[in-house]
C-alpha cells in the first residue's frame, strides 16, 4: 500500500474559465453565481475561502478523536477510542493500555480517494443548530431518509448504534456486573430482530431506554481529570470521527457535520472540550480496515492547518472537496516496496509554516526583510539594521531621548508584574552568581592596579548601585552592567600616570568621568545612537564572539593559575613513599628560640616541639617546612578540575533537559530553568562531601573603603593644579568612545530580532543613564560600568519563553523574552547585600564559579553565524547543513568572508592582550570601516546573505515561501478541464458573465491576478 507524506511542489489543476464566457447567451442576463460555482477550480475556490476578510478571531485549535465501533467481550457493541490528533497522530497500542509516541500520520492514497468520494456523495450539514448528540443523530438520519440514502426502517438502528457508549483510553478496564450484561442487548441487529413483532411504540421505548442510558450527556470524571487538557489551548474545540461496520446496512452511511456553535456532547470526547465537527461512517461488514483508514484520513485532514481553516469557512460541499484537492496536491506517494508503512516517522524538530500555503491562495505578500533579495541593498551596506523608530534621527534636541521615554513609559508597570513567574527566580540566582564572581575578579585586579584605591568592596558597591538604578530606569532593563577589560586597562594606565606625575588619582579620575559623562550626554542630545544602524552582523558577531572567547579563556586561565598555586606532584614515586614527609624545623633566626617559653601565653601544649606544630603554627612562629612533600597539596588541583568541568557539563546537560524524554513537561521545564543553580548546588555538595580544601569564594565582610587613605566621597578640588581639570577632557574622549561602543554594541545584540522583544529598545535612554551613573561613581570613587555582552546574553537566555500548550510531538515554539525589570534589580540588590552573606558564600568553591563562567562563554556563542561558518571549514560539502547562504553564495566566497572576520578577531584579541587595549573600542569601530571596504571585495548579492541581521531560520523560511509561491503561480493556469464536470462536450451550458463580476473576482489567467502574487 502506498503512503502519503507532505509535499511542497505539486501543480494545481488547470481550468479554463474563459471558455465559459465565450459561450454566453445573447439575452444579456447576469450570471447566476450558484450555477457558476461548480465551474470554479479548487484553487480559485480556496482562494475565495481563505481570502475572505474576517474581523473575528482565527479558528480555534482542533482536538480530533477517532472512535471505532467494536465488540466488547464478544457481546455488546460500543465506541472505543483508537487514535487522537492535535498535530500528530497518537494511536492506542495493540495491548490497549497505553498511547503510542506522537508520529507523522502516514495515509494510504486509496483511503484519501475513498474519502473524497464519500464527501461527494454523503450527507453534508454545515452550521447545524443542535444541543445534544441525540438531536444531531436525529437530524442526520432524517436528512439521509429525505435524500433517499437511508431506508426509513433503518433509522432507529442507526440511531441506536451511534448513541452507544463511548469508552476512552483513560478507562483502563471494562469490568461490568452480570446484571448489567444481562440488561444490554448484544448488538443492534439482535435487538431489533427480537422486536420485529412488537409495536412501534414498544420499539421506540426500548430504543430510548437502552441507548440513552448508555450514552452520558454530561462529562465523566475521567474527562474532567484528564491531564491531556494541558496540551490544548483554552479555546480548543473537538472534531469527532466515528467509523464502524454493522450488519444491517448494505451501503455506507456517511455524514459530515459542522455545528453552528461548538457544544459539549457529554462523554463523546476524551477531553471536556466542545465539539464542532462530526464525521460519521457506518458501512457493511467486511471492510473494517478500509473504514479505519478513511477515519484516519479525515482526522489527519482536520489536523492539517489549511484544511482546518477551510472546514471552518466552507459554505458547501464543493468547498470541502476543494480542500481535499489542495491536500492531495501537497502529498507525495512512496512506493510500497521501498518503505515500510509500519515504521512510525518521528515528528520533525521544525515544521514548515502553513502561512506560505495559505498566502499562495490569498495573494498576501510577507513583509520584505532587509537583505532578503540580492537587489535589496540600496544602502551599499548590505545587511545593516532596519531603521526602526528607536534609531531614527529626529533632528531635535534630545528628540530620541524623549521618544524613548514616551515609548517605555506605558510599559513601566508591566515591567514589574510581568516578572511574576518562577522562571524569574532562576534567572536572579544564575545572574547573581555570575555577577558576584565577576565583581570579585574585577575588584581584585583593580585593587592590584590601583594599590587598593579601588578594590573588591568598591567593585561590589559600584555593581550594586549602578546595576539597580539602570535596571529600574533604563530603556532596556535586560541589559546587565558590569566592568570590562578596556576599563581596567585605562584605570591601570591612569593610576601609573598620576603616580609618576604626582597627581591625585581619584580627583583626576573624577574630572575625566565628568567630561566623559558630558560627552555622552551630548551624544544623547544629538541622537548619535542612530549610528548603531551601521553595525552589521559582521561587527556584532566579531565583538560578541571576542567577548565570549575571553570568558572561555579567562575560565581556563584561572584554573591553570590555581593548578600552579596547588601543584600536582608529577615526580611521585610509589617506591619512595617512605621518604615523603614534611616536618617543621626551626628557622635560621630561631634555632636558639625556646618554644617552651610560649606555651603558657599562646595555648600551645606544655611539651610542644617544632615537629608537633601545624603548618600554620610553624610559619607563625618563624619555623620552616622541610621535606619532599611540603610543596604539594594532594588532590586540590584534580578536585578543582572535577568541579570546574562537572559544573559546566552539568549546566549544559540540564539546560537541554527540557527536550529530553524523562519526567513530565512541567518538571523538565523547571529543571531546565534552574539548570545552573542545580549544577552549582550539586557540585558544592560534592565538594563538601569529599572534604578537599579547594579554594572558596571570599567576600569582604566589612563595609568600609579598601584603602584607609580614601573615603566614600572624592572632593573635586584641591588635589591637582587647575589646568588638570581642563586637560582631563583629552583622556575623557577615549573613555567616551569606550563607553559608547561597549554600550551600544551590547544593546544591539540584546535587541536582536530573533529575541522577539515587544516593548521596544531605548538606545538614547540607556546611554543617558550610563552617563549619569558615571558621574555618581566618579564622585564616590567607584569603578565605571557599562553593558556586559556575555552576562546580558545569559540574562536573556534565562528568561526565554516558549509555548505552554504545544501538541504532543511538537517542539515548543519560542515566544520571546520575559521583558521586565525585577530580575536585574534583585540581582544587584543581592550583590550589594553579599557583604552580609559572606558566612554563606564562603562555602562556594571558586572552580564551580569558573565553570559557570565557561558555560556563559560557550552558551553565548549559540546561534552566532560566525561559529557556523568556522565549522564549515572542517566539514565536507555532503555533510553541510541546509543554510540559506550555502544555497546562494559559492563556498570559496563564504570561506574568504570567514577568514577576514577571523583575522579581524585575532587582531582584536592580540590588541586586547597588550597595553594598547585602551584603544580597543576604537578598533571595534574600525570593524565598520573594514566591513565597508568589503563592498569592493564581495558582491552585494553575497553580502546580503552573509552579513544580514535577519535570523538564518527566518530567511530560509522566507525563501522557501517565495519558491513555493512562484511554483504555485506558474501552475495556476487559465484552463478548465470540463471532463471533471457532468456535461457532455456538445452540451456545455452558456452563461453570461457580467463585467462587474469579472472586475470583482478576476478569473484564473487574468493578468491582473498575476500582479497580486
Amino acid at each position: 500500500m502506498s503512503s502519503c507524506l507532505r509535499k511542497s511542489n505539486h501543480k494545481e489543476k488547470r481550468e479554463r474559465p474563459e471558455q465559459i464566457a465565450e459561450g454566453s447567451k445573447s439575452d444579456g442576463e447576469n450570471v447566476d453565481v450558484s450555477v457558476l460555482k461548480p465551474l470554479i477550480s479548487p484553487a480559485e475556490r480556496i482562494r475565495f475561502i481563505l481570502g475572505e476578510e474576517d474581523d473575528g478571531p482565527p479558528p480555534p485549535q482542533l482536538f480530533t478523536e477517532l472512535d471505532e465501533l467494536l465488540e466488547v467481550d464478544g457481546q455488546e457493541m460500543e465506541w472505543k477510542e483508537t487514535a487522537r490528533w492535535i498535530k500528530f497522530e497518537e494511536k492506542v497500542e495493540k495491548g490497549g493500555e497505553r498511547w503510542s509516541k506522537p508520529h507523522v500520520a502516514t495515509l494510504s492514497l486509496h483511503s484519501l480517494m475513498e474519502l473524497k468520494t464519500f464527501i461527494e456523495k454523503g450527507t453534508i450539514m454545515l452550521d447545524l443548530e443542535a444541543a445534544s448528540l441525540t438531536q444531531i443523530v436525529e437530524m442526520v438520519t432524517d436528512s439521509q431518509i429525505e435524500s433517499g440514502q437511508l431506508k426509513p426502517d433503518l433509522k432507529e438502528k442507526v440511531a441506536y448504534t451511534l448513541l452507544r457508549k463511548h469508552r476512552h483510553q483513560t478507562k483502563k478496564s471494562n469490568l461490568r456486573s452480570l446484571a448489567d450484561i444481562g440488561k444490554t442487548v448484544s448488538s443492534a441487529s439482535r435487538l431489533f430482530s427480537s422486536q420485529e413483532n412488537g409495536s412501534p411504540t414498544t420499539t421506540h421505548r426500548n430504543l430510548t431506554s437502552n441507548s440513552l442510558s448508555d450514552f452520558s450527556d454530561k462529562p465523566e470524571k475521567d474527562q474532567l481529570k484528564n491531564k491531556f487538557m494541558k496540551k490544548l489551548p483554552r479555546d480548543a474545540e473537538a472534531s469527532n470521527v466515528l467509523v464502524g461496520e454493522v450488519d444491517f446496512l448494505e451501503t455506507p452511511f456517511v455524514a459530515f457535520v459542522r455545528l453552528q456553535q461548538a457544544v459539549m456532547l457529554g462523554a463523546l470526547t476524551e477531553v471536556p472540550v466542545p465539539t464542532r465537527f462530526l464525521f460519521i461512517l457506518l458501512g457493511p461488514k467486511g471492510k473494517a480496515k478500509s473504514y479505519h483508514e478513511i477515519g484516519r484520513a479525515i482526522a489527519t485532514l482536520m489536523s492539517d492547518e489549511v484544511f482546518h481553516d477551510i472546514a471552518y469557512k466552507a459554505k458547501d460541499r464543493q468547498d470541502l472537496l476543494a480542500g481535499i484537492e489542495e491536500f492531495l496536491d501537497e502529498v507525495i506517494v512512496l512506493p510500497p516496496g521501498e518503505w515500510d508503512p509500519d515504521i512510525r516517522i518521528e515528528p520533525p524538530k521544525s515544521l514548515p509554516s502553513s502561512d506560505k500555503r495559505k498566502n499562495m491562495y490569498t495573494g498576501l505578500e510577507a513583509p520584505q526583510m532587509n537583505g532578503d533579495t540580492p537587489h535589496d541593498t540600496g544602502h551599499g551596506g548590505g545587511g545593516g539594521h532596519e531603521v526602526g523608530e528607536e534609531l531614527q534621527r529626529t533632528g531635535k534636541f534630545c528628540g530620541g531621548l524623549i521618544l524613548d521615554v514616551k515609548r517605555k513609559l506605558p510599559f513601566f508597570a508591566s515591567d514589574f508584574y510581568d516578572a511574576l513567574n518562577i522562571q524569574s527566580l532562576s534567572a536572579i540566582l544564575f545572574i547573581y552568581l555570575g555577577t558576584v564572581t565577576n565583581a570579585i575578579t574585577f575588584g581584585g585586579l583593580l585593587g592590584d592596579a590601583t594599590e587598593n584605591m579601588q578594590g573588591v568592596l568598591e567593585s561590589f558597591l559600584g555593581t550594586a548601585l549602578t546595576g539597580a538604578v539602570f535596571c529600574l530606569l533604563a530603556g532596556q532593563p535586560l541589559t546587565i552592567l558590569s566592568s570590562t577589560g578596556p576599563v581596567l586597562v585605562f584605570e591601570r594606565l591612569l593610576f601609573s600616570f598620576s603616580k609618576d606625575n604626582g597627581f591625585d588619582y581619584l580627583e583626576f579620575r573624577l574630572w575625566i568621568g565628568l567630561w566623559a559623562a558630558m560627552f555622552c550626554l551630548a551624544l544623547v542630545a544629538t541622537d548619535a545612537s542612530f549610528l548603531v544602524q551601521y553595525f552589521t552582523r559582521f561587527t556584532e558577531e566579531g565583538f560578541s564572539a571576542l567577548i565570549s572567547f575571553i570568558f572561555i579563556y579567562d575560565a581556563f586561565k584561572k584554573m591553570i593559575k590555581l593548578a600552579h598555586y596547588h601543584p600536582i606532584n608529577t615526580d611521585y614515586d610509589p617506591n619512595l613513599v617512605t621518604q615523603y614527609d614534611c616536618r617543621c624545623m626551626p628557622g635560621n633566626s630561631s634555632e636558639l628560640f625556646d618554644l617552651s617559653a610560649l606555651t603558657n601565653s599562646t595555648g600551645l601544649p606544655v611539651n610542644a616541639t617544632w615537629a608537633s606544630l601545624t603548618k600554620e603554627q610553624c610559619m607563625k612562629y618563624g619555623g620552616q617546612l622541610v621535606g619532599q612533600s611540603c610543596g604539594y597539596m594532594p588532590d586540590i588541583t584534580l578536585m578543582s578540575f572535577i568541579l570546574f568541568l562537572g559544573t559546566y557539563t552539568c549546566s549544559m546537560s540540564l539546560k537541554k533537559f527540557k527536550t529530553s524524554r524523562f519526567f513530565p513537561t512541567q518538571v523538565r521545564k523547571l529543571i531546565s530553568d534552574f539548570a545552573i543553580i542545580l549544577a552549582i548546588l550539586l557540585f558544592c555538595g560534592v565538594d563538601a562531601l569529599v572534604g578537599v580544601e579547594t579554594p572558596k569564594l571570599l567576600v569582604p565582610s566589612e563595609f568600609k573603603p579598601t584603602s584607609p587613605l580614601r573615603g566614600w566621597f572624592v572632593p573635586p578640588f584641591g588635589g591637582n593644579p587647575w589646568w588638570v581639570y581642563l586637560a582631563a577632557a583629552l583622556p575623557a574622549l577615549v573613555v567616551t568612545i569606550l563607553i559608547f561602543m561597549d554600550q551600544q554594541i551590547t544593546a544591539v545584540i540584546v535587541n536582536r530580532k530573533e529575541h522577539k522583544l515587544k516593548k521596544g529598545a531605548g538606545y538614547h535612554l540607556d546611554l543617558f543613564w550610563v552617563a549619569i551613573l558615571i558621574v555618581i561613581c566618579s564622585f564616590m570613587g567607584l569603578p565605571w560600568y557599562v553593558a556586559a555582552t556575555v552576562i546580558s546574553i545569559a540574562h536573556i537566555d534565562s528568561l526565554k519563553m516558549e509555548t505552554q500548550t504545544s501538541a504532543p510531538g511538537e517542539q515548543p515554539k519560542f515566544l520571546g523574552v520575559r521583558e521586565q525589570r525585577v530580575t536585574g534589580i534583585f540581582v544587584f540588590i543581592l550583590t550589594g547585600l553579599s557583604v552580609f552573606m559572606a558566612p554563606i558564600l564562603k562555602f562556594i568553591p571558586m572552580p564551580v564559579l569558573y565553570g559557570v563562567f565557561l558555560y556563559m562563554g560557550v552558551a553565548s556563542l549559540n546561534g552566532v553565524q560566525f561559529m557556523d561558518r568556522l565549522q564549515l571549514l572542517l566539514m565536507p560539502a555532503k555533510h553541510q547543513p541546509d543554510l540559506i547562504y550555502l544555497r546562494h553564495v559559492p563556498q570559496r566566497r563564504i570561506h574568504l568572508f570567514t577568514f577576514i572576520q577571523a583575522l579581524c578577531l585575532a587582531f582584536l584579541w592580540v590588541l586586547k592582550s597588550t597595553v594598547a587595549a585602551i584603544i580597543f573600542p576604537v578598533m571595534v569601530l574600525a570593524l565598520v570601516a573594514v566591513r565597508k571596504g568589503m563592498d569592493y571585495l564581495f558582491s552585494q548579492h553575497d553580502l546580503s546573505y552573509l552579513d544580514d541581521v535577519i535570523p538564518e531560520k527566518d530567511k530560509k523560511k522566507k525563501e522557501d515561501e517565495k519558491k513555493k509561491k512562484n511554483k504555485k503561480k506558474g501552475s495556476i493556469d487559465s484552463e478548465i478541464e470540463f471532463s471533471d464536470y457532468p456535461y457532455h462536450a456538445n452540451n456545455i451550458p452558456s452563461i453570461k458573465i457580467s463585467m462587474d463580476m469579472m472586475e470583482q473576482e478576476p478569473m484564473l489567467g487574468d493578468k491582473s491576478l498575476d500582479s497580486e502574487y
